[in-house]
């Protein structure tokens, strides 16, 4: 199966990675009207419980934005209006931007792709969290590892059904992750840096795990 993924880069902006949630909010906002796709909100303020088709990124300092399918459509659409950025009370102006729009490949293949997490990786819920916990202060390694792999597969299922795509052939996964903590809303949180090997292809800089709209679980493929 193939989508439309579209990718809008400011290489002459320069922010760091926990900015990801500041373009959120900006973009949201200015172009609040558009759709609830932009900040994953109903009009009503409540939040949209489901993997957002348009997210927000700072790769190695660059600001990006990302669009699946009708986020992509949306990005475009509003390519051209993007004149400034605002993060919190530094206006930069917008000299120089560029748009990316593919439609990408889908689905478990017959050979193995290495992705790493270019933003960390928060993919422990609260009982998964508990879990993580016991199994470290055991030394199992091997259930965590275990615990890691069943996320990342459920991870990417979710991306799957947000794409309205089913995956009929076995996920393969391995992972490679080691923990690392960032701030998130003000507290401490458990994230992990590294990456995973897995017969599927995704596509470039989405988000996997918790938070993806805020930049987190931002992936890359680095060899196939």
């Amino acid at each position: 199966m193939q989508i439309l993924t579209s990718i809008i880069r400011f290489p002459e902006i320069s922010l760091a990675t926990r900015d990801a949630h500041k373009l959120r909010g900006y973009f949201g906002n200015l172009f609040k009207e558009h759709s609830e796709l932009l900040h994953n909100h109903f009009k009503d303020g409540s939040l949209v419980f489901k993997y957002p088709l348009v997210q927000y990124k700072v790769i190695e300092n660059i600001p990006v934005l990302i669009g699946l399918n009708e986020g992509a459509e949306l990005l475009t659409s509003l390519f051209l209006n993007i004149k400034e950025l605002k993060i919190e009370e530094k206006l930069y102006p917008i000299n120089y931007k560029n748009i990316e729009n593919k439609k990408c490949d889908i689905g478990a293949v017959d050979y193995l792709i290495k992705y790493e997490f270019k933003t960390l990786w928060m993919g422990l819920n609260q009982d998964n969290y508990i879990k993580y916990l016991k199994l470290k202060l055991n030394y199992d390694f091997d259930l965590i590892n275990d615990l890691f792999v069943n996320i990342l597969k459920g991870n990417i299922l979710s991306f799957f059904k947000s794409v309205h795509y089913h995956e009929e052939k076995k996920i393969m996964l391995l992972s490679n992750l080691k923990e690392k903590t960032t701030k998130f809303k003000g507290n401490d949180m458990l994230a992990f840096e590294g990456g995973f090997t897995t017969n599927v292809l995704l596509p470039e800089f989405i988000g996997l795990g918790k938070s993806v709209s805020r930049g987190f679980g931002a992936i890359k493929k680095i060899s196939s």
